[in-house]
């Protein structure tokens, strides 16, 4: 199911939308649990996307599985390639728990009762989740891109 589509590689093409929206809904998360003008404007969609982002990177990490199972037949692994897939594995252990702390953060902000030192420790945990998934997102790219294109650089310089 997540290998190829019309002859490309699904990896290729739900990347794009997990590099762009994943950043996204954790800057939504940060800022919704952090800035309540942001909160209320935004409401239920920063928890939202979230939790879609958790369905997002599984179907990612298993579409670049697949990728990879393919690629590792025809020209073997690399050590950059195997870094990329390492922390892209890692990944969904980081968007998990901001999917948790984004729906903790709206009803806990709902609560009338609820204390400002709660509040206070749900968005340090909001930006500290937002900002380890951001980074791992781009250690990834990175990754990824440097599996895919050093080859081709370092093929062409000559």
């Amino acid at each position: 199911m997540l290998d190829t589509f019309q002859g490309l590689p699904v990896h290729a093409l739900i990347v794009h939308a997990t590099v762009v929206l994943l950043p996204l809904a954790a800057i939504a998360v940060a800022l919704a649990a952090v800035h309540a003008r942001f909160r209320a404007w935004i409401g239920w969609i920063a928890p939202a996307a979230a939790v879609a982002c958790v369905v997002l990177t599984q179907l990612t990490v298993m579409s670049g599985n697949k990728l990879y199972a393919r690629f590792e037949r025809v020209h073997g692994v690399s050590k950059d390639l195997e870094h990329h897939k390492s922390l892209a594995h890692l990944l969904i252990w980081l968007v998990i728990p901001l999917a948790v702390i984004a729906v903790a953060s709206y009803f806990l902000h709902r609560r009338e009762d609820a204390s400002k030192a709660v509040l206070g420790l749900v968005g340090a945990l909001a930006v500290a989740s937002a900002v380890s998934v951001m980074v791992d997102v781009a250690l990834i790219g990175h990754a990824g891109a440097t599996s895919a294109w050093k080859p081709i650089v370092e093929n062409t310089n000559r």
